[in-house]
């Protein structure tokens, strides 16, 4: 019990650095630096459709779509301890022409930027080579670019859903407040609308102890009691503890520097993504690095534990929630409003994917979305959702169809949905 309290310690204690950003990082905002790295869009192909979703599409009248969607491909949080150093260059970084746009990055009411301390706690350190940890790399713009073409081809070119130059009574754009987030917002609108563009495209942010578009272990206090001891926690389970004792001794790292699975894959697959070299040894070892992190993080999120899923991110889905209202009411608000793209991270896909009943049990790829169509039947006029992961419509459970009535979607997400000011009562009622 000496060690666990220990290293529950040190997890508390790193917390704040390394959640740089939770709302960068996914898991929230103590585990931010931790858990960000992922692998590259895989082969999913986007233009697949259900048999269903092709047959019916002609029945319904797109109304409104939101985006949540990962970042593209960085430089990794850490670097692995005591093996082969990537050199980690400027030149990775170098922004391509075809990504710039006219924006400017506003707090939430239109006014400064708030401070960002979880990117300037990744400012603070250097990797080998001479960038920081956490960056958007050339390869990570042009993923979220290619994504931007993705959704120009569909809402644009097949379908005239949106203007094609960017209208901000159009589209609102949300980033949580890392740099790397919003330059992928940046980059995923240049793409869309092919840097066209009739005003300054605003991209608005939060302060970090309120920001919910990832789980925040700062900012909330029940989160953090109800799930930090889970993250020290989940290196020890006994197969993951295993494996963990068997990759440290073949990779050669010694026993008291820090380790874990998710570490580990997130410099792993930032290295692969970037043609960088990676430890040989690491090849026999590549899938069973990606079930690990996998287990640990489904061990911290919790899926069976309502109240953790809340936490997570019921502000988030109230948020999405209540787009779909407001544009049901036909909100003189948001008359114009056709698009919400929301900029976040690995740690808010998978916590809202497994809410949402579909998390297929592997880390989200960069430039990963999770995409909410509402439709109106033209005959009915009732008010459908259709939801789909990386292109692929999901069938929610609880939903009778891929097209899931609006009423079926509310239900099957009431347990999880929160508003922000219950979810701020909650936070502070420990």
């Amino acid at each position: 019990m000496i060690g666990y309290h220990r290293a529950l310690k040190f997890v508390m204690r790193s917390w704040w650095t390394r959640l740089s950003v939770l709302g960068a990082a996914g898991l929230g905002s103590t585990f931010w630096w931790q858990k960000k790295t992922e692998p590259v869009q895989t082969d999913l192909d986007s233009s697949k459709k259900s048999p269903s979703s092709v047959q019916s599409s002609s029945q319904y009248e797109l109304k409104l779509v939101q985006v949540l969607f990962r970042h593209g491909a960085r430089t990794p949080l850490k670097s692995i301890p005591d093996v082969l150093e990537a050199q980690w260059v400027p030149d990775l970084l170098e922004v391509p022409a075809h990504t710039q746009i006219d924006y400017v990055v506003t707090d939430l009411q239109g006014g400064p930027r708030p401070p960002a301390p979880v990117e300037d706690s990744y400012r603070a350190k250097t990797l080998t080579g001479g960038t920081h940890p956490g960056q958007l790399t050339t390869m990570g713009m042009q993923q979220m670019y290619d994504l931007g073409v993705r959704l120009r081809k569909q809402y644009i070119q097949d379908m005239a859903f949106l203007t094609p130059s960017f209208n901000h009574k159009e589209v609102y754009i949300r980033s949580t407040n890392i740099v790397r987030t919003i330059e992928s917002a940046k980059c995923l609108v240049a793409g869309l609308f092919q840097q066209k563009q009739t005003d300054i495209v605003p991209i608005f942010t939060e302060e970090a102890e309120r920001e919910v578009l990832y789980p925040n272990y700062y900012g909330c206090k029940l989160l953090k009691l109800l799930s930090g001891y889970r993250w020290a926690e989940s290196s020890t389970l006994p197969d993951i503890a295993s494996d963990l004792r068997s990759i440290q001794s073949v990779l050669g790292i010694q026993s008291h520097q820090r380790l874990d699975f998710i570490l580990i894959r997130d410099d792993m697959v930032a290295r692969e993504t970037h043609g960088l070299p990676c430890p040989a040894v690491l090849d026999s070892w590549r899938a069973r690095v990606e079930q690990r992190a996998v287990d640990m993080i489904y061990h911290i999120f919790d899926p069976t534990n309502r109240e953790s899923l809340q936490l997570c991110v019921g502000p988030v889905l109230h948020i999405l929630l209540n787009n779909m209202e407001m544009k049901v009411q036909d909100s003189a608000l948001d008359e114009d409003r056709k698009l919400f793209l929301y900029s976040v991270h690995d740690t808010t896909l998978m916590p809202c994917l497994m809410a949402l009943g579909v998390f297929d049990m592997r880390w989200p790829p960069y430039a990963a979305d999770i995409t909410l169509e509402l439709h109106q039947h033209r005959q009915t006029k009732q008010y459908y959702v259709k939801i789909s992961y990386i292109g692929q419509d999901q069938k929610i459970p609880g939903c009778s169809d891929v097209y899931c009535p609006l009423g079926e979607f509310k239900q099957a997400l009431a347990m999880y949905a929160l508003t922000e000011e219950n979810y701020h009562t909650r936070c502070n009622s420990t």
